[in-house]
């Protein structure tokens, strides 16, 4: 009896480093294969182009509503929605190995400004709200991505000078520290203003359904930054997490798809509401 059962363990033990091998075997094809390559990265660039032009159908729709007020907050977020998405679109469908890293940082550190300036609108709510000056606001927020990008742009600099490890790992460290920021950011003003929102009366006409938008958006956008920032520095140390746009297609297709793709569809789809006339 004891002879069977350890024949059988011995069996299941064969057939999961079976599996297992051919998993890994099958990974290692697809990330191998100039096909497989091109259909991933092709798919993501149909999904990229998809979020865009629902960003840019949504900014239509909110200039035709409100042409008389100008480039609002929301317009602008839409409007660099659209370009984020277009640009990453046309990076997936051109890869090549020339200025790589400029090519998936710059996308990047732009869905930062995006939703960086989402932090700043509601900022700006919660302020209001408390009779608090706002004057300050905008200032920062200009001078932290100025700031941003003149670090990140004396980083690629460097690399093209002289492309060592070090600086490479630096460069990545210092996109997790900009994706860490921005999740501390959502956390921060989006859990202020849903904290705010709680207090208000019960009976107060679109309480329930802002509360719902700020928690949404909240949960969503610092979970995606928070990965982002996880992933960026595993990328830094870790061949295996390697997110370089030419290697592992599959690795590169669930990251995008969860740190910018979806969440960017959903936020698109939870803000779908027009501004009042």
């Amino acid at each position: 009896m004891r002879g069977l059962l350890a024949v059988e363990a011995a069996g299941a033990a064969a057939s999961s480093a079976s599996v297992l091998n051919g998993a890994v075997d099958w990974w290692r094809d697809v990330n191998e294969s100039p096909l497989w390559q091109d259909r991933i990265f092709h798919a993501l660039a149909v999904l990229y182009d998809i979020v865009s032009a629902v960003a840019l159908v949504q900014l239509i729709r909110i200039e035709c509503r409100v042409p008389l007020y100008g480039w609002t907050t929301q317009k602008v977020f839409h409007f660099l929605n659209f370009l984020v998405n277009g640009v990453h679109s046309v990076v997936f469908v051109l890869r090549c190995n020339i200025i790589q890293h400029v090519l998936l940082d710059m996308p990047g550190l732009a869905f930062f400004t995006t939703y960086a300036l989402l932090v700043l609108f509601w900022a700006e709510i919660y302020y209001q709200a408390r009779a608090m000056s706002t004057d300050g606001l905008k200032p920062t927020f200009y001078w932290i991505n100025g700031v941003v990008y003149a670090i990140q742009i004396i980083l690629w600099l460097v690399l093209w000078w002289k492309p060592v490890r070090v600086m490479v790992i630096m460069s990545k460290m210092f996109f997790a520290g900009v994706s860490l920021f921005a999740a501390l950011g959502f956390l921060l003003y989006g859990g202020r203003l849903f904290l705010m929102l709680q207090r208000f009366p019960v009976e107060s006409k679109g309480r329930h359904k802002k509360l719902q938008e700020v928690g949404y958006v909240t949960t969503i956008c610092f979970s995606c930054f928070l990965i982002r920032c996880i992933m960026m520095c595993l990328n830094a140390f870790d061949k295996a997490a390697d997110l370089d746009v030419l290697n592992h297609p599959i690795l590169n297709f669930f990251y995008y798809l969860l740190v910018e793709i979806v969440p960017s569809a959903l936020v698109l789809f939870i803000l779908r509401k027009l501004p009042p006339k």
